[in-house]
């Protein structure tokens, strides 16, 4: 098998999203029951009807992607007649999606995905003050090239290498003030765009030291089981099937780089060919082929996906 699983993170959340999903399929409408029961909240009809600006805030936005990704795999699983693991060799997500990602794969339970991702999006909203920091994306640099930025735009406060998403895009992390500096400096330096992110806070930096420690303390009372295939974690770029291995880097995540490029390519060596994004959206398998034209990304979220998908295994 030449396949991978991968899960989206923040910004691939929209108004409306899972509600084909939970009108088509039952048990579509146990996973998103399942979430709402398990934070107490109904977050299926803000997911399913808004409004926006709350469903974006980082702690709704992080357990309903995740709902949506589990719903995807239920429902796969459900009319497949199969176990994800068995038609794949590897999972990963990026960000919060590795959290998906580990649901998928019998890590822990939906409920506790659900739990530890509210946990993890009010953290890392709380771990810095509204308008403390910033994120940018540096176009048309390369990861060295944007780490040299950062370093140089710093000056004594917070600026690192977020997300290596793909060639030419990456993004950058910390104090406003030096992620300003860093998107002049890029500019100089020949990137084709840098632009402040409408996010609202400054995700995967040193800043984010609050919110790891208090996921360590969420994660430290969660009962984790080896996942069927092993993942990709995102802050090592490699394979990991052990769960206190997991553990630990799930907290290292909270402010370290996402290493998506590296894991993608990295799932390439172990003889992944096809990677297959199940959620919301199409932004991975979108950066598919701009990290390697050999590689192929497709997009699962809406029945007709799904039966499209099954139709080829």
């Amino acid at each position: 098998m030449t396949r991978a699983f991968v899960f989206p993170g923040q910004g691939s959340q929209a108004v409306g999203m899972g509600k084909e999903l939970a009108d088509a399929f039952p048990v579509a409408r146990e996973v998103f029951q399942e979430v709402d029961d398990a934070l107490s909240q109904k977050l299926s009809t803000l997911m399913f009807e808004g409004p926006e600006n709350e469903l974006t805030l980082t702690e709704n936005a992080q357990p309903a992607l995740m709902a949506v990704s589990l719903a995807v795999t239920r429902v796969l699983e459900s009319e497949g007649g199969f176990k994800l693991a068995d038609k794949c060799d590897l999972v990963a997500g990026h960000s919060l999606g590795e959290y998906s990602a580990l649901a998928a794969a019998g890590t822990f339970g939906i409920a506790d995905a659900a739990r530890l991702l509210k946990i993890r999006g009010q953290a890392m909203q709380a771990a810095v003050p509204v308008g403390v920091g910033a994120m940018a994306a540096l176009l048309g640099l390369n990861y060295v090239d944007a780490v040299a930025v950062a370093e140089e735009a710093a000056q004594g406060d917070v600026c690192t290498a977020a997300n290596d998403n793909a060639d030419g895009q990456v993004v950058v992390s910390g104090h406003k003030a030096a992620v300003e500096r860093a998107i002049e400096i890029a500019k100089e330096k020949g990137a084709k765009r840098a632009i402040l992110l409408p996010v609202s806070a400054p995700f995967h930096c040193p800043l984010m030291q609050p919110a790891a420690d208090r996921m360590a303390e969420a994660l430290a009372s969660v009962a984790m089981n080896a996942p069927g295939k092993p993942v990709v974690a995102n802050v090592i770029a490699e394979k990991t099937a052990d769960p206190e291995t997991i553990r630990k880097l799930l907290v290292e995540q909270v402010c370290g780089t996402v290493r998506w490029r590296e894991s993608v390519l990295y799932m390439k060596e172990q003889g992944i060919t096809d990677l297959v994004e199940l959620g919301a959206g199409k932004v991975l398998s979108g950066m598919v082929r701009r990290i390697d034209r050999d590689l192929t990304g497709l997009a699962v979220n809406g029945p007709a996906d799904i039966e499209s998908f099954l139709g080829t295994l």
